[in-house]
């Protein structure tokens, strides 16, 4: 197998599981603790100007004694291999095996398989194969066995020990043992290479992510690699925002590649006289996750921003879903939230999911809300709500159930006398990149995402079989979304005002709130309608400059119906970041700056990402709101199809699901489409009947008619498009 593939086998999608995989073994630790180690290992590699920049909020570790077992009924005696990570011992029905086995012999019969594995440095981990003896996900581990031996030598009663099922990722030989994972990476050459005296400008065409090589080095002194992912970032060595300082010592030719992947498109390379070096090439380093999702339109620009989004979506996807690749390089829950919704519209990948929300959540006790910052807590909950929804997998979910329960209640201990949440020392008030916006007192988009994290917990509990808290959290939830509309609701003004300070409602009126309701399906529908013309199409509201929360913007206005006015927003906004170049979506964009000060951010001059996931939203908005697909039940078992051209003359594309892909063809008067899962409604607006072979059709209302699709046909329906 060639490292391509290799390294394709492992990201390919695959859960937590409480069931044996048919005598697949695979490597096993405890829930967690790959993806936490992983995590921390990924987030410190940042650097500023050769600076190490760590994360400023707790970093778990993973436990570093654990034990394995598993209650085995084996059919005939069997050799058995042992591979660990770490120091271990094996027992056989309670009894040690001399020293360090790698192969022991059960005899047929019902036997209990413990291992217990020590490792301070990597996670504590276990391969183990026989012919019905193998390591998977239903081996049970904990990190505290409570065992003790009395003045008799009669082993304790562990009983009060609490067992989960093991973690694993795809990992399915013994030689791809979990400490060794890295990404994989091929060659890529510059479009140009400039030299000078004693300098060489590289330009890699776009905006990529890598390992720079320099070839042919040689020399005894200094040498300097300064990254933009503009031309001049790359020139400003005094200013650009990530480096390199070498020192050479070599007689003979040879070539280099160095140690830390950075971000850039330009790569100015300056050494003394005495060090020369013939050219730069770099490894591109990627995740590799298959493209399942795809979208074609008439409209040429629409298709390029499509194609700009997936590569800002590929960049940014890596062992987790991160903010942008040339600065933090962090997993920010905010972020990746949004990553989490265009991921199933291209990749749906689910492990990447799991890993991304695993790795943020961390461990127990709760010290401060995730990444700092209130919304992200809450983001991460309702990921989890996202998830269930498209995916259907409810072994996570029932797996990291605790976790979500001390989270939650970490946020409950936080309420104020009003029963509401309010910045308190050590919370991060973020909401958005936003000059101006106030973050005092109770703020209402924090108790909406509040109420839907709430919601949350109900499913997730009902899930997990806790009858008891999902009675709970959906009181607590009830009571939350009325306090929201009694509290903040304001009939003048038509809106949510943005908050509350000692108790009294502010003047203010900001999008945020509002858009997210309508989505939320929180308002009615004549509030729905009243806030479009008094806050979304109100320009005398504060205008949003962040493609992060145009996200919600544009979906709210999606969800409204306008998807010409969204289309042409779409157009100039993306489209005016590609107009001054860019070859992937930045972190922000505000389209009255001028030249440098679209690279300025955070009071430095190269401070922007050019490179942000949440960028790449159009992913997201064209699979859900133009083609239309989303799911209506947990895994796609029911879906709608509610296509909507938005001025465009026709479009095809794929969204996938856990079972298949949904693929469409939409034009004026004829939509084709074919579902490989789960009972689809196709829902069209026609000025006729529609009519097809094999149909059926339903009229809703005046000009609006729904079709009853079925998995594994194809349909070919002709109507018109209502103007």
């Amino acid at each position: 197998m060639n490292m391509r593939n290799r390294f394709l086998l492992l990201l390919a999608p695959v859960f937590f599981a409480f069931a044996a995989q048919a005598q697949q073994a695979t490597w096993i630790w405890y829930p967690g603790d790959f993806e936490i180690t992983l995590a921390n290992k990924m987030q410190n590699r940042r650097t500023e100007r050769g600076t190490f920049f760590p994360v400023f909020w707790k970093m778990d570790n993973h436990y570093v004694l654990i034990d394995f077992h598993k209650v085995f009924d084996v059919p005939a005696e069997e050799e058995v291999l042992i591979y660990a990570e770490g120091e271990y011992n094996v027992k056989l029905d309670g009894k040690a095996f001399e020293g360090k086995p790698s192969r022991i012999t059960v005899p047929a019969g019902r036997h209990k398989i413990n291992i217990k594995v020590f490792n301070q440095e990597t996670v504590p981990a276990i391969y183990v194969k026989g012919k019905t003896i193998v390591s998977d996900g239903s081996w049970l581990v904990t990190f505290e066995d409570r065992e003790w031996i009395d003045e008799t030598g009669k082993t304790s009663d562990i009983s009060a020990t609490t067992w989960v099922n093991a973690g694993y990722w795809n990992f399915n030989s013994p030689d791809q043992r979990p400490s060794a994972f890295r990404l994989p990476v091929r060659k890529q050459t510059a479009v140009s290479q400039t030299k000078g005296n004693y300098s060489l400008l590289a330009d890699f065409g776009k905006e990529t992510f890598g390992f720079i090589t320099l070839h042919g080095l040689k020399g005894n002194g200094k040498l300097s690699v300064y990254y933009g992912e503009s031309k001049e970032e790359a020139l400003s060595v005094d200013s650009c925002e990530t480096l390199d300082r070498l020192t050479i010592s070599q007689a003979q030719k040879s070539d280099s590649t160095l140690p830390l992947s950075k971000a850039f498109r330009y790569v100015n390379v300056q050494h003394d006289p005495s060090v020369s070096f013939d050219s730069v090439s770099m490894l591109y380093e990627y995740a590799g996750l298959e493209e399942r999702g795809h979208f074609r339109c008439n409209d040429e620009l629409i298709n390029k921003i499509y194609d700009v989004s997936r590569y800002t979506f590929e960049l940014n996807t890596r062992e987790f879903f991160i903010d942008g690749i040339k600065r933090d390089r962090w997993i920010w829950s905010g972020d990746a939230y949004q990553s989490y919704l265009m991921n199933y519209y291209l990749y749906f990948d689910s492990s990447a999911v799991t890993r991304t929300l695993t790795a943020l959540r961390g461990k127990d006790p709760v010290t401060s809300h995730i990444n700092t910052i209130m919304d992200y807590t809450f983001y991460w909950f309702i990921g989890i709500y996202d998830y269930y929804l498209y995916t259907g997998d409810k072994t996570y979910i029932q797996l990291f159930y605790p976790r979500m329960q001390s989270l939650m209640e970490f946020c409950l201990n936080r309420r104020n006398s009003n029963g509401l949440l309010e910045g308190l020392p050590g919370d991060w008030v973020f909401i958005d990149w936003a000059a101006g916006l106030s973050k005092q007192g109770e703020v209402s988009f924090e108790q909406l995402l509040f109420s839907r994290s709430l919601e949350t917990m109900a499913l997730c509990a009902d899930i997990a079989g806790d009858k008891e808290g999902q009675t709970r959290y959906q009181k607590l939830a009830g009571e939350l979304r009325k306090k929201l509309f009694d509290l903040y609701w304001n009939e003048n003004k038509k809106a949510l005002v943005h908050s509350r300070v000692n108790g009294k409602q502010t003047e203010n009126v900001t999008r945020y709130a509002n858009m997210f309701s309508i989505f939320f399906n929180y308002f009615t529908e004549e509030q729905k309608q009243a806030v479009k013309t008094s806050v979304l199409l109100n320009d005398q509201i504060p205008k949003i400059t962040t493609p992060y929360m145009r996200f919600y913007e544009l979906e709210a206005l999606c969800a409204l119906g306008e998807h010409n006015y969204v289309l042409n927003e779409m157009k100039n906004y993306w489209g005016g970041m590609l107009q001054l170049g860019a070859t992937s979506f930045w972190e922000e964009y505000n389209p009255d700056k001028k030249g440098e000060e679209h690279l300025a951010m955070y009071g430095r001059k190269f401070g922007k990402s050019l490179c942000h996931a949440w960028g790449a939203s159009p992913l997201y908005l064209l699979g859900k709101y133009y083609l239309g697909v989303r799911p209506t039940a947990a895994g796609y078992a029911t879906y709608e199809v509610e296509p909507h051209l938005g001025g465009l003359q026709w479009m095809e594309g794929k969204v996938p699901t856990p079972e298949g892909d949904i693929t469409l063809y939409v034009s004026k008067d004829r939509i084709k489409i074919t579902g490989a899962t789960g009972t689809g409604t196709l829902r069209i607006k026609s000025s006729k009947q529609p009519s097809g072979k094999n149909i059926q059709v339903v009229q809703k209302a005046q000009h609006v008619y729904e079709i009853t699709i079925q998995p594994g046909v194809s349909y070919d329906i002709r109507y018109k498009a209502m103007k």
